[in-house]
């Protein structure tokens, strides 16, 4: 990013993700697009017990949709399912505990759900960002397990549910970090060179991208979207970016503010009239590369993304029990 015009574009755009950039852009929304009933509806939200998951869980709650929380910590999770019910009335909401850094979890758990329940619309909210290198019990980057291997796991093991659904809609919470990164698919665990977590974050952000803009394609009749909350006052930021968050802390975006555009999205008829495969910043599509970064990459790469990641899941399936 060497040219002053993409310097610019690009303090412009940090500016956006703060809760002034939110209140900005927030003029503009139409609330009739979000005030909308959604009883009858059945929406699974990962990494549902705090932040950007749980807000946007209540508030899918609050329209009378049927809700299901995924979430890793089975006493946090109860805790957040009780105040949903508590704050909406609705007792539609069921909790699953699944850790989503666990391949051979999802896979059982997604085998199970789609054995049991209907859905309407998947948002892929979990994540992490682990700052020193660690792996997984299975040998796997916990970043990478996490963000791209479990949402695509997740994402693949449920599209036979959605492909049976009306107005069927997948929705991953990505990163504005990922405009920093070019798709890599030769270092999908990181395991070359110096580990910088951040980055390693940004990378499976643009993973996520290209994933959505993959499905898309692959999947004309579920409509995909992938986007960027701004940058959100939630524990992962807390834990995982202290010096950032202290920094930063008095221009956060509320939790609720970070979900606005999931839960439009996820519910709202205007979402839908806009193609699938696009990238999201407060209800508007965005360009999902900064001028003159050098971040596109070649297709042969992002073929190589889905193969990769297929054959890792299809590895974790075959020992699912």
């Amino acid at each position: 990013m060497s040219s002053g015009r993409n310097t610019v574009w690009f303090v412009k755009g940090l500016r956006e993700y703060t809760r002034g950039g939110y209140e900005s852009a927030s003029r503009h929304f139409n609330p009739a697009d979000v005030e909308v009933d959604v009883a009858g509806r059945f929406f699974l939200v990962t990494g549902a017990n705090s932040g950007i998951g749980k807000a946007t869980a209540k508030e899918i709650a609050r329209r009378g949709g049927t809700v299901h929380l995924v979430c890793r910590n089975k006493e946090r999770a109860e805790v957040a399912k009780e105040e949903i019910v508590t704050e909406t009335g609705n007792q539609n909401i069921f909790l699953h505990t699944v850790d989503i850094s666990n391949p051979k979890e999802i896979w059982k758990f997604a085998e199970k759900f789609r054995n049991e329940h209907k859905l309407n619309v998947l948002i892929n909210n979990a994540g992490c960002m682990v700052n020193n290198r660690e792996l997984t019990e299975d040998g796997l980057e916990k970043n990478f397990a996490t963000n791209t291997l479990g949402t695509y796991i997740m994402t693949t093991a449920l599209l036979p549910l959605l492909e049976k659904a009306a107005d069927a809609r997948v929705i991953t919470v990505s990163s504005g970090g990922m405009l920093v990164q070019k798709l890599n698919v030769s270092d999908l665990q990181s395991g070359n060179g110096p580990f910088d977590g951040t980055m390693v974050y940004a990378q499976n952000k643009r993973q996520q991208v290209v994933l959505t803009e993959q499905w898309a394609k692959a999947h004309r009749n579920i409509h995909f979207s992938v986007m960027h909350p701004g940058w959100a006052d939630t524990p992962a930021v807390r834990s995982s970016m202290p010096d950032f968050y202290k920094r930063m802390k008095n221009s956060l975006r509320t939790d609720a503010q970070g979900a606005d555009t999931v839960l439009w999205l996820a519910v709202s008829p205007e979402a839908t009239k806009l193609p699938s495969g696009l990238f999201f910043q407060d209800r508007q599509p965005v360009p999902t590369h900064l001028p003159l970064a050098y971040t596109h990459s070649p297709p042969e790469d992002e073929e190589k993304l889905m193969q990769m990641l297929e054959e890792f899941s299809q590895k974790f399936k075959s020992v699912s029990p």
